[in-house]
């Protein structure tokens, strides 16, 4: 390989470093800080970055230290090892630096709104949907992210027939955020199980749906009129359906253009619902919004399943093999207690992997 064949756009690689130096004297300055979505917007973007530039510097001094070693190998046979060794950590720098320079998901840095919803399965699948939520909230525990409880609807026995959740990372998480980890979780997880409600030992396969957006800021693109509005309040409820509230502080808002709805019960007053449930609304039709462009700018691409149907299913918990199974990348393992504990990284790294892998051949 020739030391030029992977060497990426020198104009798009002046610009990212002029903008990063930029970053840092921003940063640098207190007054940006007290913008706090300024400062985390700021922060997140230089964290993106970064290493790109490194690498682009590490590879800057590469490409001097091995043009000086050829020129001394010239005169004296004992650098030649080391123009060897120099010539492959260049070609190895610039594969990453080519890697680093691919297209990203613009929302890869973001938080997200995380819904899950029981499907085919009656009360069975209200219980999976409720493993589900524990499972996600056991991941971010992992990984240092928070997790809030927006609003669901229980189900008998102690299932979510509902619910929705928003999961955030830290404060300036860098490129890889929590949309770019639990983005490839959107679609329909099937179970395979004995029920509890099952008196003669069957095993049944049930379903619930996982629906995932990227959180926008406030000043994002998505633009709400309120005349398309509809909002009621009710009374917030816990497990189980026993009141939590006296006053009707829970707010569901529906957006009629949409039909989009959603609710928040957990603040302590009705504005605070109010104002959380519309950071949730901006989410989702934000991701409407990507949808729709990613459709016409691609035919075949893959997107969240909007349905509840067990044949369109994403991954399978088999809990009689205790085998976990993800049907979009031929993924097995047979440690289905560990995940639902919380234990997906290798799980959700043979996704980006195979995302990865497309993105490269395409």
């Amino acid at each position: 390989m020739s030391s030029t064949s992977t060497t990426p756009n020198a104009v798009s690689l002046a610009a990212l470093q002029a903008e990063y130096v930029d970053l840092a004297k921003r940063l640098a300055d207190p007054s940006v800080h007290a913008d706090a979505a300024t400062a985390r917007a700021l922060g997140r973007r230089y964290a993106e970055i970064d290493p790109v530039v490194r690498t682009a510097r590490e590879l800057a001094a590469a490409r001097d230290d091995l043009a000086t070693a050829r020129e001394l190998a010239a005169d004296d046979a004992g650098f030649a090892a080391e123009a060897e060794e120099l010539t492959a950590r260049v070609g190895e720098l610039e594969r990453t630096l080519a890697q680093l320079l691919m297209p990203r998901d613009p929302h890869d840095a973001a938080d997200v709104v995380l819904e899950v919803k029981a499907g085919a399965g009656g009360e069975e699948s209200a219980l999976f949907a409720g493993d589900l939520v524990r499972m996600y909230q056991r991941y971010a525990e992992r990984r240092g992210w928070r997790t809030e409880l927006l609003g669901g609807t229980d189900s008998d026995l102690g299932g979510f027939k509902d619910v929705t959740l928003s999961i955030r990372g830290r404060a300036s998480g860098g490129p890889n955020g929590v949309w770019s980890r639990l983005k490839y979780e959107g679609g329909v997880h099937r179970v395979q199980r004995v029920p509890v409600t099952e008196s003669q030992g069957r095993i049944h396969t049930s379903a619930a749906g996982v629906l995932v957006y990227p959180e926008v800021e406030a000043a994002g693109d998505v633009t709400i009129d309120e005349k398309d509005l509809r909002i009621d309040v009710f009374r917030s409820s816990g497990h189980g359906g026993q009141s939590v509230n006296t006053t009707d502080s829970a707010v569901r808002i529906t957006h009629l253009p949409t039909g989009v709805v959603v609710s928040c019960q957990n603040e302590r007053s009705q504005l605070q619902n109010r104002a959380r449930a519309m950071e949730v609304l901006r989410s989702r039709l934000q991701a409407l919004a990507d949808e729709e462009t990613a459709a016409k700018a691609s035919a075949d691409r893959r997107s969240q399943v909007r349905t509840l149907d067990r044949s369109e299913r994403i991954r399978t918990y088999n809990f009689p093999e205790n085998r976990i199974s993800d049907h979009r990348v031929n993924y097995k393992a047979h440690n289905l207690d560990a995940v639902l504990d919380g234990d997906l990284d290798e799980l959700v790294d043979a996704l980006i992997a195979a995302e990865r892998a497309e993105s490269l051949s395409s």
